[in-house]
């Protein structure tokens, strides 16, 4: 375990951070009207938290195994991890050359305490296959020969980072309840409600971009 390797995978998990679906989440929960909003934010990245925890533990076995199994498993993994950062990435850039009409976030009627966790999983499972940073991360880790119990660590340690905003979302609104809610309405009514995305070529170029140095770094593993 070196500094590099922990910084790598720091700022990695720090991209990952920046999230919409649990942010706007946990955003949503502090902001709208109904009871326990600090304990259903609580439940929600806890939930978040144990599921980032748990799919990443189950790919780093996974791909592990996988990669002393086959032959040069490991070059195919690193080439499965960033090929799958590239495909991402170039989807971003085509869903940016056309305008689209983006559904309003919403929470759920059944959100409660009890169930606050199980949504911050829902949620936060279905965003995962666009966390192509983790998958760079796992490789990363198991490329380095990480032992198993310090790798554990660094994916909880990722998990963290992951949900640090939501985290520092639910400090804001456990310290100042009412006084976040202005800060929060605005961060809802940016990526919450309901409206057209108008397309953006300079950004779809810089995806595309990006996207071909991944690929090519993927290529020449």
């Amino acid at each position: 375990m070196t500094g590099e390797l922990l910084a790598a995978v720091g700022g990695l998990a720090l991209l990952d951070s920046l999230n919409p679906a649990t942010i706007v989440g946990m955003a949503l929960i502090l902001l709208l009207p109904g009871d326990s909003p600090v304990l259903k934010g609580a439940a929600f990245v806890t939930g978040a938290l144990l599921t980032v925890l748990g799919i990443g533990a189950g790919i780093y076995f996974g791909a592990g195994a996988a990669a002393e199994i086959i032959a040069n498993g490991l070059v195919w993994l690193r080439r499965l991890a960033f090929g799958l950062a590239a495909l991402a990435l170039l989807w971003s850039a085509f869903r940016r050359l056309r305008s689209y009409h983006r559904r309003p976030i919403a929470l759920p009627a059944w959100l409660s305490v009890r169930t606050a966790a199980p949504f911050g999983v829902l949620v936060t499972a279905a965003d995962l296959p666009n966390a192509f940073p983790y998958f760079i991360a796992i490789e990363r880790l198991i490329a380095a020969e990480v032992p198993t119990r310090n790798a554990l660590l660094v994916l909880a340690g990722y998990a963290v980072v992951y949900c640090l905003p939501c985290l520092i979302l639910l400090a804001a609104g456990a310290l100042w309840g009412d006084r976040i809610r202005t800060r929060l309405q605005g961060l809802f009514d940016r990526f919450g409600t309901a409206r057209v995305v108008a397309r953006n070529v300079p950004a779809a170029v810089a995806l595309t971009v990006a996207a071909a140095v991944v690929a090519g770094v993927a290529v020449g593993v």
